[in-house]
């Protein structure tokens, strides 16, 4: 197995809380893909949500709605 610390590939996966731009708003494909995940969740999504809380939602809402990986 590759140890991630020397993985190039390892970079590409980032935990939101150590996202440089997660407080920047979400984005218009997060916002679009959490409305899709919500509906087929009978969920509501907050619309004042920043990256990394949308991105945490979506992995949520993916879980629950079995579109996640």
């Amino acid at each position: 197995m590759t140890d991630p610390d020397q993985d190039p590939a390892s970079n590409t996966i980032k935990d939101p809380a150590d996202w440089t731009t997660g407080d920047e708003p979400a984005t218009g494909a997060q916002q679009s893909y959490l409305q899709t995940l919500a509906a087929e969740a009978h969920e509501d999504v907050p619309e004042d949500l920043t990256k990394a809380d949308a991105s945490r939602r979506i992995d949520e809402l993916q879980e629950k709605t079995g579109r996640g990986q």
